[in-house]
């Protein structure tokens, strides 16, 4: 199946995409923030590995917020 380019996508589908990249962007700021703030005796693992890993799209914010914060 060959790629689509944006302008093959439909107004609805670049729509999502905008969506979904504000939405992983948002979820990756808010994760390096908290993380940032968060004293290293109130995260499981190292800052610097779960800073690594918040940057591994979507699963790495979405795993500090649920398995990452003490």
């Amino acid at each position: 199946m060959p790629q689509k380019s944006w302008s093959d996508l439909t107004p609805t589908q670049r729509r999502l995409v905008v969506v979904a990249g504000v939405a992983e962007t948002a979820m990756t700021v808010a994760a390096l923030v908290n993380l940032a703030r968060r004293p290293a005796k109130a995260v499981r693992g190292p800052k610097a590995a779960w800073a690594a890993a918040c940057f591994v799209q979507p699963v790495g914010p979405v795993a500090y917020f649920l398995v990452g914060r003490r």
